[in-house]
C-alpha cells in the first residue's frame, strides 16, 4: 500500500516498529505490532520494509450486500470498478470510459471498498454521460466480497469487472458482448488462460479458453446467478478469477477469450503494492484453494495431459 494511503499516527508506529526491529527489541515490536493492530491496520513485514493494510471486515454489512439479480436485466452492460486506495488509477479509467462509452444501454456501478481518498470528488473531475451507482462498504472488505457486493447490484445482461489498472483507448464493450452472441459463452475477457494439468496456466490465443483473467472480465447474468459471485474467502486477488471461471464452466457454460481489446495495462498495483513475501503468501494460499476446489476436475480442461 502506497504510504500516502496509511494514516500519520500509523506511519508512526511502524516508523518506532522498524526501530525496535533493528535493535532486536521484539517484545516492543509485538506491542506495537499489536497497538497497529488496534487501530485498524495490519502490519506486512517485506525484504528491508514494513507497511500496513487495513485489517479486512469479515462480510458485507446486512444492509449493503443486497442482491438485484433475481430481477430482470435492466440495461445491456454493467461496467463494475471498485475503489480503494490508488485514485489516480480511478481517475485515469473513469477518462478513458467517459471518453470512450460504450454505445449501449450501460451502467457504471463503482464499490467503494474503504477508499482512502473521497471518491465523489473524483468523481466530480470526470464529465461521465449517465450518473454512477455507488455502492459503499464502511470497512475495507476482502478482494472477492467487494467484488460480489458490485455483481450483486449489477442490472446488465452482462457484467464486466474492470481492474483500474486498465485504461480504455477505444470501445472495448462492444466487441466484448460480442463473445456473448454465442449462447453458450458464460464468461469472457481480453485476457485468458489454459492448462494441461490444472496446475499450471499459460496464456491462450483469442478462442475458448479455461479461465477468463480478472483485468477485465464479463460475465453473462444467467451465469452469475448460477453461480453468486467469488468465492469469498479470495481475500487477496491471485487465482480468484481462476476459480470463478471454472465455477461458470463447470455450471455448463463456456469461457472465452476475445480478440485484443482496446485497453492498456499500466501498472498493476494489486500486485506491485504488496510486500513480495506476503504476495507470495498469499498467491499460494489461494492457489490450494482453487486446486481443492477443481483439481479433480480434469474434465473441465480443453487439453488435458491425462
Amino acid at each position: 500500500m502506497p504510504p500516502d494511503s496509511i494514516p500519520e499516527s500509523v506511519r508512526r508506529l511502524l516508523a518506532e516498529r522498524r526501530a525496535a526491529r533493528e535493535a532486536h527489541d521484539w517484545p516492543r515490536a509485538d506491542a506495537l505490532r499489536d497497538q497497529i493492530a488496534a487501530m485498524g491496520w495490519e502490519v506486512q513485514d517485506g525484504r528491508g520494509r514494513s507497511t500496513a493494510r487495513p485489517i479486512l471486515a469479515p462480510r458485507p454489512p446486512a444492509d449493503v450486500d443486497v442482491s438485484l439479480l433475481g430481477d430482470p436485466a435492466s440495461a445491456a452492460v454493467s461496467i463494475q470498478l471498485a475503489a480503494e486506495d490508488h485514485a489516480d488509477d480511478l481517475l485515469r479509467c473513469l477518462r478513458g470510459l467517459a471518453t470512450h462509452p460504450p454505445s449501449t444501454t450501460w451502467e457504471l456501478v463503482v464499490v467503494d471498498n474503504g477508499a482512502r481518498f473521497e471518491l465523489s470528488e473524483q468523481l466530480d473531475l470526470v464529465q461521465l454521460p449517465l450518473e454512477p451507482i455507488i455502492v459503499r462498504s464502511p470497512d475495507r472488505l476482502g478482494w472477492a466480497d467487494a467484488r460480489t457486493l458490485g455483481l450483486r447490484r449489477s442490472r446488465g445482461e452482462v457484467t464486466v469487472l474492470l481492474d483500474t489498472s486498465l485504461e480504455p483507448t477505444g470501445d472495448f464493450v462492444t466487441p466484448l458482448l460480442a463473445a456473448f452472441e454465442d449462447p453458450g459463452v458464460g464468461i469472457a475477457g481480453g485476457w485468458g488462460v489454459t492448462s494441461r494439468n490444472g496446475r499450471q496456466f499459460d496464456d491462450a490465443p483469442p478462442g475458448e479458453v479455461d479461465a477468463v483473467e480478472g483485468y477485465c472480465l464479463a460475465i453473462r447474468r444467467e451465469a452469475l446467478r448460477a453461480v453468486g459471485g467469488f468465492d469469498r474467502h479470495f481475500r487477496f486477488y491471485r487465482n480468484a478469477d481462476l476459480d470463478l471461471s471454472f465455477a461458470v464452466r463447470a455450471a455448463g457454460w463456456r469461457a472465452l477469450r476475445t480478440e485484443p481489446l482496446p485497453l492498456q495495462l499500466h501498472e498493476h498495483r494489486g500486485w506491485t503494492s504488496v510486500p513480495e513475501a506476503e504476495r507470495d503468501r498469499l498467491s499460494k494460499r489461494n492457489f490450494y484453494r482453487f486446486v481443492k476446489h477443481w483439481g479433480d476436475r480434469r474434465d473441465l480442461l480443453l487439453d488435458s495431459d491425462q
